[in-house]
């Protein structure tokens, strides 16, 4: 998908930086079993067997598909002190990572599930 095919939330969120509220994303309380996508690019980037519920209202996972899936960086807006997460491919903001996740990271990765495409893994007939 290229930015034109974005909805305005999904463009929002991903090229301004934007957040979408609590509890209102379609993936927040997902539970099927695939691999969550960036919405922009399609880089794999979350595997659903991390994810995980963190209270918190959006996606949460405690480790990306890899080290080189994202990219993160000191983000001081808002008058806050934290880690933004985005697609290493082609810098979608995703969220932010924070350090009170579980075991075995101690990570909790929490995403906007609008910059998400979950492709859910169908069972070998």
């Amino acid at each position: 998908m290229n930015d034109k095919n974005l909805t305005p939330e999904q463009f929002h969120i991903c090229r301004e930086k934007g957040t979408e509220p609590a509890f209102t994303g379609k993936y927040w309380d997902c539970k099927e079993d695939g691999l969550y996508l960036c919405v922009c690019c399609g880089q794999a980037l979350f595997d659903s067997a991390v994810k995980y519920d963190s209270g918190s209202g959006w996606p949460s996972f405690w480790q990306p598909v890899s080290k080189n899936a994202i990219t993160e960086s000191r983000d001081t807006a808002h008058g806050m002190i934290r880690t933004e997460v985005v697609c290493s491919h082609c810098a979608a903001h995703l969220g932010h990572v924070f350090a009170d996740g579980p075991v075995p990271t101690g990570l909790r990765y929490c995403i906007n599930s609008a910059s998400l495409n979950l492709v859910e893994r169908k069972e070998d007939m």
